[in-house]
């Protein structure tokens, strides 16, 4: 079975390895193109030192220690410009240092007391979005604008836009990734800004568009904790439709997962997310264009889980092909930071001149 595998290994080391020494060869080829320049120079100063020493006649001596320190002063000129650009970057370095040192931190602990938030919050699943603000630092401008919206628990919402509108921004303060300066998100009644962000980020699930395996097993990629039994990760894997794939390799649930993955397909990688946000049981699943990356059959199962094994959580989808979205209970549209419509996908369609309308018909 090894040797089955070793010409993906060496085909892979391969490319790191190219993608390594392609910047030595960049620096060698600035080096030999600064090294002509500098031998220039030197041959010019020689030669206007050669000249001078001719021109005024002055005694040998003199002329063979003028012309000795004008053979080596090449290379000294290659030696102050290498140290410069070497200065040059490590002040680069000093200074994204400093920067991260003058980097406020996270607020970690949060200021609600624990044993206020109930054990299995969020356990409905609904969002109040009020006057929502949110930037990347504090001296840009803001990527969400005074958004607002309410989605009901168990609702499927789609939020859609073109690229640049703030999707993924929206996705990401549900997790407090981002700076909200002002509004809002409200979470089964408690305000996420309070709330500890170990707990904030352990009690709701995302799915990315690059999907996220861990080095290990296949058990400890669906369950971290050790907390759930054989019988619902396995009850998870079918649900996923990959319980006959894990059950054909060697050690089923203990089979090995290599870094990132790189064992199993992307779509098989997005489908062991959705199993493994179905063992969390958060009643609140957010999926950020998940649907980007994978072949279309992928997608159809990936939607068909979402519906079924999901239908009495609230999901969030945004969207990067708007058909995905088109049997969700509410469709958002984006741009710019705003919510420029927040209406049910048949009475957006129903409306020609609506934006959800003609990114529907340009995706036909």
């Amino acid at each position: 079975m090894e040797e089955r595998h070793e010409p993906r290994f060496k085909q892979r080391m391969l490319e790191l390895t190219d993608t390594n020494n392609i910047a030595y060869l960049f620096l060698s080829a600035a080096n030999r193109w600064l090294e002509v320049r500098t031998d220039y120079l030197g041959a010019f100063i020689v030669l206007t030192a050669a000249l001078a020493s001719i021109s005024k006649s002055p005694m040998s001596g003199f002329v063979g220690l003028g012309l000795l320190y004008a053979l080596t002063i090449s290379n000294y000129l290659n030696w102050v410009v290498r140290n410069l650009a070497d200065l040059e970057v490590q002040m680069g370095a000093v200074k994204k240092v400093n920067s991260f040192l003058n980097m406020e931190s996270e607020n970690y602990e949060g200021t609600m007391d624990i044993s206020q938030v109930p054990k299995d919050w969020p356990q409905e699943g609904e969002i109040k979005i009020e006057n929502l603000c949110v930037r990347y630092e504090n001296n840009l401008k803001p990527v969400l604008k005074h958004v607002k919206a309410y989605i009901k628990p168990g609702q499927k919402v789609g939020i859609c836009g073109r690229t640049g509108s703030g999707k993924s921004s929206l996705s990401l303060a549900f997790f407090r990734m981002v700076d909200i300066f002002d509004g809002r998100i409200i979470i089964d009644g408690i305000d996420i800004s309070k709330l500890p962000l170990d707990m904030l980020r352990s009690r709701l699930s995302i799915i990315l568009q690059d999907p996220i395996l861990f080095s290990g097993s296949i058990r400890f990629n669906l369950d971290p904790e050790c907390k759930c039994t054989d019988d619902v990760l396995w009850e998870a894997l079918e649900i996923a439709q990959l319980k006959n794939m894990v059950k054909s390799l060697p050690g089923g649930l203990d089979a090995v997962v290599t870094e990132g993955g790189e064992n199993f397909s992307v779509g098989q990688r997005q489908l062991f997310c959705l199993a493994r946000a179905f063992v969390r049981k958060s009643s609140i699943l957010i999926m950020d264009e998940a649907t980007a990356s994978i072949d279309m059959a992928t997608e159809n199962i990936l939607q068909k889980v979402v519906m079924t094994a999901f239908a009495d959580r609230t999901v969030v989808i945004i969207a990067h092909r708007v058909h995905t979205i088109l049997t969700a209970d509410l469709v958002m549209v984006m741009k710019r930071g705003v919510i420029l419509e927040n209406d049910t996908p048949e009475n957006l369609l129903a409306q020609e001149d609506s934006i959800f309308a003609s990114f529907v018909r340009a995706d036909m």
